[in-house]
């Protein structure tokens, strides 16, 4: 999900928007990649005010990561407006093209592979999915705003030989409506971008996305819900992943291509495995045994799977001394006993 970020960037987004193919292979006999390949062992690194350094390298290299994502943003003002703005001077240096630049360097010189993955934020965090426009102008006009933000930062994942391209987060309105635009993007990015290539589908969205043919992994934002407990056990976790896991499965032998969760995670809060997606701050217990219990749950039923091929935990701070802690609720694993089981994963299958 695209998940509110602090107040305080809120603000500042309210001043940037006020102030300004592949062929499909039909061929039965092509296999899908060998599950002795290492796995994706992902984390979502949240753009910051700040610059990367060695020490936030340290922190991903203690959690045996080997992909990190880096996320520039463009805004909108709202659900039906058409223009996407973004690369602006007052925003976050981590969501502009100076800073992935500055965080995928360090990023490859630690040798950390890289997804970027630009995604739109519309004022109020209103969720992308609901994007919509109300006439053919100004669908046109969303058209070419996106395709320019989309573009540029293709040519910064060439510049920078990054691993994996995201298109696109959770709009799953905008494909409903305009999909032949997709597949004409997805030309376009091909012309300038030569690596791997994905979209970052909802969990309830993948299945209706008619371009899986054009990319080369199923992305889709792994918020199932699992459990309807207060503190989900994991065996609780693999029997609510045991429905998920056969649809994934088949999807992925239908279309031929490895899923790979372009977001999952949970928050430390009572009830995380029943609507994973939310993250409003009306839920305020903290519980760390739930959150530790469902992601050992989803390692367990998944992660060996030869149609999976891993999958970037949300969400990572690059400031690691300052965020998470045993009384921290949100999604972020960081300073909580989850980090144990979360290394331990990750360092099974390192490149």
């Amino acid at each position: 999900m695209v998940l509110l970020h602090h107040f305080v960037h809120g603000l500042l987004l309210f001043a940037i928007i006020t102030g300004c193919a592949q062929k499909k292979d039909t061929s039965k006999e092509k296999i899908i990649q060998n599950s002795t390949i290492s796995k994706i062992n992902g984390l979502s690194l949240v753009a910051a005010p700040d610059s990367l350094s060695a020490k936030s390298i340290a922190s991903l290299k203690e959690v045996n990561a080997n992909y990190v994502t880096v996320m520039p943003f463009g805004f909108i003002r709202s659900l039906n407006h058409p223009e996407i703005i973004y690369n602006q001077e007052r925003q976050w240096f981590g969501e502009t093209r100076e800073g992935v630049s500055q965080y995928v360097e360090l990023l490859h010189k630690n040798k950390i592979n890289v997804m970027m993955k630009p995604q739109i934020w519309v004022w109020n965090g209103e969720y992308t999915g609901w994007v919509e426009m109300g006439s053919e102008t100004d669908w046109l006009q969303l058209e070419e705003t996106y395709k320019n933000f989309i573009l540029d930062f293709a040519k910064v994942a060439e510049a920078k030989e990054i691993e994996i391209f995201c298109i696109g987060t959770e709009l799953e309105k905008f494909i409903e409506h305009r999909p032949e635009y997709w597949r004409e993007l997805i030309t376009e990015v091909k012309k300038i971008y030569r690596g791997k290539l994905t979209y970052a589908a909802n969990w309830d969205e993948y299945k209706r996305v008619p371009f899986w043919d054009g990319l080369d992994y199923i992305g889709v934002d792994a918020y199932f819900p699992i459990s309807e407990s207060k503190t989900p056990t994991v065996e609780e976790a693999i029997a609510g992943w045991k429905r998920w896991k056969t649809e994934l499965k088949d999807f992925s032998e239908k279309e031929n291509k490895k899923i790979l969760f372009a977001e999952y995670g949970y928050r430390s809060v009572n009830l995380s495995g029943k609507e994973p997606w939310k993250s409003d701050r009306q839920m305020t217990s903290v519980n760390l045994e739930a959150q530790a219990n469902l992601l050992e749950g989803l390692y367990q039923t998944v992660w060996e799977e030869d149609w999976f091929a891993g999958g970037f935990l949300w969400k990572w701070f690059i400031i690691n001394e300052k965020v998470g802690g045993t009384d921290d609720n949100q999604f972020t694993p960081q300073n909580k006993p989850v980090l144990q089981l979360i290394s331990k994963q990750y360092s099974t299958q390192k490149e």
